[in-house]
């Protein structure tokens, strides 16, 4: 304060500048009383004479349920619409929310009465047919400069510097405490120029993740990232006629020699750019294409009418449940923050010849072993044939209480193939397929009897996805 009355900053508003009095937490509300009376001191004036400063809004507090009005009903959260959200409702799909997204839960057709027969439906029409599905949801992290590839080494259990050009990966991304986080995959399109996809529910936590590790973990590294998610309407197109529909819409056709399965590169449709990845969720032949968001709503338009005439149509989440179910494939009903690699089997990802986020944690006792509950597939079996997700698994003669647990579901559909399947953890379950248990849900009253299996129900060897 007197340096600044020395240099003839004696306004109370030029100190303020010159000493960034005001500056602290309080806004000058309390410290600023005590400035300006030694301003007045050094000065020579009286406080009323040396005046006050201007003092930062809300000078009053405002309650926190000020700022909540309205947050309430649709107004409580963000609400987050795709480029096929108008045609979805006008074909009078019933929505569903996935991550502030709204996403088509079924694509119902005249004389269906249930969500069950149009699920059904959708599911075999992929199997058989073509299906198409918007992923744009799915979040879409940019990621290039010249150590990209280091940077994708570091967060993914194996090895991406390796990925040409062209080609696709998936990987499986750990915490700090060697569990989980999420998984996706990541095509590479130039040589320091990669496109990371993430689950819908963990798009916001990945990028916060990257670039914690950017700005902290790896700052020598020269790479940069933003998030693109809604810059791209991206669409799944799958089932065995699934490239007999693309080759009818892209200006170029292709092949396999062209677009391998986990290929992807640069196409164009009507004149319009886009990228094309030949990567699966289905389990089925199948392709996922992106275009700039603005042509999203007409290329799914053009989808659907293409589809249409080779006995194919849109599919939503339900049928996508059912699908990625009989293929074993898992989601953040599985990867939901207390899971390891060892759990869901895929331990051997995590590779030995290089470092990455969580490797040394998740080799920690306990975090391996038989005692683990493992990643295994259910079928029921006798006459009860109801399953549900988030049940537990008693052995068949145990007392259903807590301290006689095995393990519990987290996800179950109906396969119009395969009938009841479900996915589950269970203390040591690799060893332990063609087991009979007892799956149990306490809330909703479900009592039966499954037989544990492999969690992978249909093509073990990947030959529809290939073909």
């Amino acid at each position: 304060m007197k340096l600044a009355a020395q240099e003839n900053m004696s306004s109370v508003e030029h100190m303020k500048r010159y000493t960034t009095q005001g500056m602290a937490p309080d806004q000058g509300k309390n410290s600023n009383v005590g400035a300006f009376a030694i301003l007045a001191d050094a000065t020579g004036r009286a406080i009323p004479e040396t005046g006050t400063t201007t003092f930062r809004p809300p000078y009053t507090p405002v309650s926190i349920a000020a700022m909540g009005a309205g947050g309430q009903d649709d107004g409580f959260a963000p609400q987050r619409f795709t480029t096929s959200d108008a045609q979805s409702r006008k074909m009078d799909a019933p929505m569903i929310e996935a991550g502030m997204w709204y996403r088509p839960s079924y694509f119902p057709k005249e004389g269906e009465t249930t969500w069950q027969e149009a699920c059904d439906r959708e599911v075999k029409m992929v199997r058989s047919s073509v299906g198409i599905c918007d992923v744009s949801t799915l979040g879409k992290i940019d990621i290039q400069g010249p150590d990209a590839a280091a940077f994708l080494d570091f967060v993914y259990t194996s090895t991406f510097s390796t990925l040409k050009v062209g080609r696709v990966r998936y990987g499986l991304m750990l915490r700090e405490d060697g569990h989980v986080m999420d998984d996706g995959t990541t095509a590479r399109l130039g040589e320091h120029h990669f496109v990371m996809t993430t689950t819908t529910a963990a798009a916001g936590q990945v990028m916060r993740h990257l670039e914690f590790v950017r700005q902290c973990l790896r700052p020598e590294l020269d790479v940069q990232l933003i998030s693109t998610t809604e810059q791209w309407a991206q669409f799944a197109v799958a089932g065995p006629k699934s490239r007999e529909l693309l080759n009818g819409l892209l200006d170029t056709a292709i092949d396999n020699d062209s677009f391998p399965f986990m290929g992807c590169g640069e196409i164009s449709v009507g004149g319009i750019k886009g990228r094309l990845f030949r990567i699966s969720f289905s389990g089925e032949h199948a392709y996922e294409i992106a275009v700039p968001a603005r042509y999203g709503a007409s290329l799914f338009d053009t989808l659907l009418k293409a589809a249409e005439p080779i006995g194919g149509g849109a599919y939503g989440m339900e049928a996508l449940n059912v699908l990625r179910i009989e293929k074993g494939f898992i989601t953040h009903a599985e990867i939901h923050g207390r899971v390891t690699a060892f759990d869901i089997g895929m331990e051997r990802m995590i590779s030995s010849k290089k470092d990455c986020i969580g490797k040394t944690a998740a080799a920690r006792p306990g975090l391996v072993g038989d005692a683990r509950e493992q990643l295994v597939g259910l079928q029921p079996v006798g006459e009860r044939k109801n399953m549900t997700a988030g049940a537990f698994l008693f052995g068949p003669d145990d007392d259903k209480t807590r301290v006689n647990a095995q393990g519990y579901s987290t996800s179950v559909g109906h396969s119009p193939e395969l009938g009841n399947l479900g996915l589950a953890f269970l203390k040591n379950g690799r060893a332990r397929h063609g087991e009979t248990l007892r799956l149990v849900d306490h809330m909703r009253g479900v009592d039966t009897f499954v037989v544990v299996t492999d969690p992978v129900f249909m093509d073990k060897r990947g030959e529809r996805a290939r073909g």
